[in-house]
């Protein structure tokens, strides 16, 4: 029985909604599309949904090979983004990502906050360029990350609401990750998303990060932002265990893959302007086929 089927979705415009988000799931998250077919079938379609609508949105955004200007993005984005929040407070949408995304919501009675939260912090994209503080940032993480691990819990299925805590954790460290990895991509964009305020105590100025030469300063600073990310995910781990046995591995899985672009970051020896940090083949093997037999045996 194929995954559409097992979830019980069989109205072909529907149907074709949800491929459509598995596509764009397989194509631009191949570690998180990995870490889903860990999941039950019945379970995989949603998690689909949720990606294609955060990745259309993201598109919507970053994409550098638009003629459209940051004020028309921001436009597009909110045009799209109010017909996709009326669709799901409506429970239907003819959208072709939003259809399979409104769906799922009423499915899981998943909170519209998360997707407005989400919403927000893509706009943020084009008109913030830098946060002095942490905290400023956190505004950002919420919705691009922290609201993911949210969306995906009642999906996930859970024993305890403090499941909600450690997915909003664990969110944010996958995205704290990114960051660290992704420095010199998003300086192509006009974007610092490591605090500035913790730069300048590490001795990092904004015109060291343009010059894109590694320097002790920057390596302290990626450093304190790595243990971050270990710490939040130290902090997630209880919570992992608190979601329904048959979904544990996939965010076991999920959470050592996107964590540990950290580790990466430490094998090129932080050389973030020559390289970009890749979790290899060979790891994805090594967590994902123990991982695969948890699931099953959780099944």
């Amino acid at each position: 029985m194929d995954e559409l089927t097992a979830a019980g979705i069989t109205d072909p415009a529907m149907r074709a909604s949800y491929t459509e988000c598995k596509r764009l799931n397989s194509l631009h998250g191949k570690t998180y599309y990995l870490a889903t077919l860990l999941l039950p079938p019945a379970k995989r379609p949603f998690v689909h949904a949720l990606y294609g609508f955060a990745r259309y949105a993201d598109e919507i955004v970053d994409d550098l090979n638009s003629n459209l200007t940051d004020e028309e993005k921001a436009l597009e984005l909110k045009t799209w983004g109010n017909q996709v929040l009326k669709d799901i407070g409506n429970g239907t949408s003819s959208d072709h990502i939003g259809r399979a995304l409104v769906d799922t919501v009423k499915r899981f009675n998943i909170p519209i906050a998360h997707f407005e939260a989400f919403l927000h912090s893509m706009t943020m994209d084009l008109t913030v360029s830098e946060y002095e503080t942490f905290e400023d940032l956190m505004e950002y993480v919420y919705g691009s990350a922290s609201v993911i691990g949210l969306q995906m819990v009642p999906i996930l299925g859970s024993t305890s609401s403090e499941a909600l805590v450690a997915a909003e954790k664990l969110g944010t460290a996958f995205q704290l990750a990114n960051f660290i990895r992704d420095v010199a991509e998003d300086l192509d964009r006009g974007r610092i998303y490591l605090p500035i305020a913790e730069l300048k105590a590490h001795g990092v100025t904004h015109e060291m990060l343009h010059e894109r030469i590694l320097t002790p300063q920057i390596t302290s600073a990626l450093q304190e932002q790595i243990s971050r990310v270990r710490s939040l995910q130290a902090e997630a781990a209880h919570g992992i265990k608190l979601l329904s046995p048959e979904s544990q591995a996939c965010i076991e899985a999920a959470s050592e893959l996107y964590c540990g672009i950290v580790d990466e970051v430490e094998k090129i020896d932080f050389q973030i302007f020559e390289k970009r940090a890749k979790t290899s083949t060979w790891r994805r093997i090594k967590v994902a086929f123990p991982a695969l037999l948890r699931a099953r045996r959780a099944r």
